[in-house]
């Protein structure tokens, strides 16, 4: 069974056949890793068998539930054997820690395994942040009593992670000491100013931190392509941008710019949980439906922005952000080596993760051979 013959469905672990046969139609199969096992399982197909992606769903958590059931009374049966063995003290030791995980998981039966392995992962993945997170309180409070000032730009397409590495990166920081920007379109007085006026009206006094989600580089990407300004208005933008950012440079603001880089395949799936997931319908919106369908006409807008706009005062940090939590950790390293703070914790890895935070280079590399991202 070839896996490259089927697609992904919004469901984890569950695939569909990209041909339909004439007579059976598509195929649904299951695939999903339990304890470093892989597990294949033909659930049936659309025609001969009816089956929907609902039934399909049903029928491999069934088999999953088998799995583990199986799983759990091979552990039954080996403990049982042994019972009688001298060495009650290994077997005691076992019993125990897994009367604690059932005590932790509670009726984790009741639990896609697939949603309880994420849930796990996601447990560990916070606690991997939180030294860092600790390093930016060190950071923000000595940008407080240094008196300086730091803008942080957060800029990629719709669904690539921006918002949620926002939320990590200030969870525990002062909310006295920094302010997310969020702006909206701008109103008709705004638009008779210069471009760049309803910008530094938010920029950070001495001491703050100002992390913008989507900045003035929406003239570059998003304006230009939905007709938001002129063509005349776009290239101008282009050709005095990096000279204001090195005007902010030059006078002492610490300018960090952060390009969330997501696949057009990842980009499609996080757009399909939006719309079936009741808890996450309200991040979805119409422009979020052109984005799969203008990908080509960004990633030209995005090759031009990348390559004209960034310099050696302020360099765009492209990173790659199909993987959330590493994409979080990696936007986290570029804030922490910034600045040469006081009470750093040099244990800690600060080296960037080649294969997530990348040069503007590599990208501009890849873009040229494939629009993927």
């Amino acid at each position: 069974m070839n896996l490259s013959d089927f697609e992904k469905t919004n469901y984890s672990g569950l695939y569909i056949s990209k041909a339909s046969h004439p007579i059976f139609g598509k195929k649904y199969i299951a695939r999903f890793q339990f304890e470093r096992k892989r597990y294949v399982k033909v659930l049936g197909y659309t025609k001969k068998d009816n089956l929907t992606k609902k039934s399909a769903l049903e029928l491999m958590n069934i088999f999953k539930e088998s799995i583990v059931v199986k799983k759990e009374e091979e552990i039954s049966k080996q403990v049982s054997i042994n019972t009688d063995s001298p060495n009650n003290e290994a077997l005691a030791k076992i019993i125990e820690e897994n009367e604690q995980l059932i005590e932790i998981l509670g009726d984790y039966k009741k639990l896609d395994p697939q949603v309880l392995n994420e849930g796990i992962q996601k447990i560990y993945d916070l606690e991997e942040l939180k030294k860092y997170q600790i390093e930016l309180i060190k950071l923000q409070n000595f940008l407080e009593s240094q008196n300086k000032r730091m803008i942080i730009i957060f800029e990629g397409r719709d669904a690539s992670g921006k918002g949620g590495a926002i939320r990590r990166i200030t969870r525990y920081m002062n909310n006295k000491h920094y302010r997310i920007v969020a702006l909206g379109k701008p109103t008709d007085t705004q638009k008779n100013q210069w471009f760049f006026q309803r910008y530094i009206e938010h920029f950070p006094t001495g001491g703050e931190i100002v992390l913008f989600d989507r900045s003035w580089y929406n003239r570059a990407m998003v304006e230009p392509i939905f007709g938001f300004c002129t063509q005349e208005e776009h290239e101008i933008f282009m050709e005095d941008v990096v000279n204001f950012e090195q005007d902010l440079v030059r006078q002492g603001m610490i300018l960090i710019k952060l390009y969330f880089s997501v696949s057009k395949e990842e980009q499609k799936r996080r757009f399909d949980r939006r719309i079936e997931d009741p808890l996450r319908q309200w991040k979805f919106s119409e422009v979020d439906m052109q984005a799969q369908d203008l990908w080509d006409e960004f990633s030209e807008k995005k090759y031009e922005m990348l390559r004209r706009t960034t310099s050696r005062s302020a360099p765009w940090h492209i990173v790659r952000s199909d993987d959330k939590h590493k994409a979080r950790l990696e936007a986290m390293k570029v804030i922490l080596n910034s600045v040469d703070y006081d009470g750093r914790n040099y244990s800690l890895d600060y080296e960037p993760n080649e294969e997530v935070n990348i040069s503007v280079q590599r990208e501009l590399l890849q873009m040229r051979k494939s629009k993927n991202y």
